[in-house]
């Protein structure tokens, strides 16, 4: 899922700070002690699982909706939704026996119906969802997609009884089971959404079927949500979750500081001064960053000057900078995930950059056509922008612009038209390689550089199914050294690290490798 880190642009309404966190206000009582209070930092773009690609978005959604598994402490995946599931000795029929006992929230069962109906519409070329390519190895699934079959009897999702699910694969997928922990596989109830139309996520018209239920959406202020009378396995600890959507990083610091927010994200600026405190929390993550070049667009038609720029940026001046527990890195698969190869990249070499360059016809980078960078305006993108914006002027004599757009509508100008170059992050979905390698495959619907390779394709499609750990490192191998080091429509600069502010009344907050906050289990001392 696309990630973003940092948070911006103060809030006028914050005047009346009193009021706009859970406290006290002209009467209403004080419900601090039974309410979590975390910061999202943004309004999420859509709560619609078919259609969200974003962090904030999934915060909310994986914690009203839940799959047919779920990935337990060790970020392996089990029965949710499903109590187990079956599987062919070809690796290639799933059948998943759903839970008798899961509901919705208006009391209807989730049945495997309304898992058939979520993957159709995710796969429909008119929903437009990005995540369509996740299906991609189920039976029919891509040509459904792309249009060259338009019936959806074609993909190869069936129920057979309202608790019996079967999926056909068209070859096997090893990590399948960790897919359908993800929410673009969550069941969806067509009823609500041919009623309700594009407002069927909104608090009094959505039906979900998770720990939580969605009580408010005061759009670009707050999500409020409460425990799931309904949910059909333990009742979480607390009573409420105020989302805000704080978007200064300052303001929000210092609404933890005042004790009007319980869980805060750190700035670079702010993380010496807190890292040694007993609420600091720092968390390795399966999250890469980078920048992507258009290569659709001059002078990144050509990879020779891809190549250029990669070759000119130290990614070891990157970690002083940000300061969070960052690790340079040239490759892309992260460090903890299978597959990890750090030999794999273009290393900072400044001579052999501006030797590609003149060998594409820029010369000392004479010629250039303009350049611009674009990066979501938060202080971390900031800072990676201008260090690097310097690198390539130093190392090519390249004059890069750079320019900083707000999160949502970076994301619409990443998929309307990608800019010639831009800065993003990718955390993993699932701990599996395919989850990264994937990404720039041409049928990606997140593959916004425009590259595409049938040679990688071809890799991607292999590692899916080869079970030798072995054999599937060495596929892998070869398809980063094509995305890495022979094409590079990315350049990978840094491997993240969560940092953010516990209050130490917050016991359980999710601290993991995916870093999912799954909030059912998090408990408030005293309660």
């Amino acid at each position: 899922m696309i990630r973003r880190r940092g948070r911006i642009v103060v809030r006028v309404f914050f005047a009346c700070m009193a009021c706009m966190v859970p406290v006290g206000c002209g009467g209403v009582p004080d419900d601090r002690a039974s309410t979590l209070r975390i910061n999202l930092g943004n309004e999420p773009p859509t709560l619609d699982w078919s259609l969200a690609t974003d962090s904030t978005s999934f915060v909310v959604i994986m914690n009203v909706m839940e799959g047919l598994a779920e990935f337990d402490e060790e970020s392996n995946p089990k029965p949710n939704m499903a109590r187990k599931w079956d599987v062919s000795p070809d690796g290639k029929r799933y059948v998943f026996h759903l839970r008798p006992d899961a509901v919705w929230t208006d009391g209807r069962p989730v049945t495997a119906d309304d898992y058939v109906y979520a993957w159709r519409r995710l796969l429909d070329p008119r929903t437009g969802s990005e995540y369509a390519y996740f299906l991609f190895d189920v039976e029919g699934a891509e040509d459904f997609n792309a249009g060259k079959n338009k019936d959806p009897e074609s993909v190869g999702v069936r129920a057979h009884s309202s608790t019996l699910l079967e999926v056909r694969l068209r070859k096997p997928v090893v990590f399948f089971p960790s897919l359908v922990t993800f929410p673009a596989t969550f069941p969806l109830r067509r009823d609500v959404v041919e009623k309700h139309g594009d407002r069927w996520t909104e608090p009094e018209n959505i039906v979900t079927n998770g720990p939580f239920s969605l009580r408010r959406w005061e759009h670009e202020y707050k999500i409020e949500i409460v425990p799931n009378p309904r949910y059909s396995g333990p009742r979480p600890k607390i009573e409420r979750v105020r989302m805000f959507m704080v978007r200064d990083g300052a303001t929000s610091l210092t609404l933890y500081e005042t004790g009007d927010l319980d869980v805060t994200g750190l700035m670079p600026v702010a993380i010496p001064a807190y890292r040694n405190r007993p609420d600091f929390a720092n968390n390795p993550v399966l999250r890469g960053n980078y920048v992507a070049f258009n290569v659709t667009k001059p002078p990144f038609a050509d990879p020779r000057v891809r190549r250029a720029f990669g070759h000119a940026i130290d990614r070891t001046q990157i970690p002083p900078i940000l300061q969070g527990g960052e690790i340079a890195t040239t490759s892309w698969i992260p460090i903890g995930m299978f597959g990890h190869e750090p030999s794999i990249g273009l290393r900072f070499d400044p001579e052999r950059a501006r030797a590609l360059l003149a060998e594409a016809g820029f010369p000392d980078g004479q010629k250039l056509p303009p350049v611009t960078m674009v990066y979501s305006t938060d202080p971390t993108s900031r800072l990676l922008a201008e260090n690097i914006q310097a690198q390539w002027k130093k190392n090519l004599n390249a004059a890069v612009a750079i320019d900083n757009l707000e999160w949502k509508v970076f994301l619409s100008r990443l998929n309307a038209d990608a800019p010639q170059i831009y800065r993003l992050g990718w955390g993993a979905d699932y701990p599996d390689p395919d989850n990264f390698m994937a990404l720039w495959t041409s049928a990606s619907g997140n593959n916004r550089t425009r590259w595409k390779n049938e040679a990688y394709d071809r890799l991607v499609a292999r590692g899916t199914e080869e079970a030798d750990p072995k054999r599937r490192k060495a596929i892998y191998d070869e398809a980063q050294r094509i995305l890495l080091e022979r094409e590079a429509p990315i350049v990978p600069v840094y491997f993240s690290a969560s940092n953010r502010l516990i209050h130490p009344r917050v016991r359980g907050f999710p601290a993991n490798p995916l870093d999912l906050w799954i909030l059912k289990p998090v408990s408030l001392e005293g309660r």
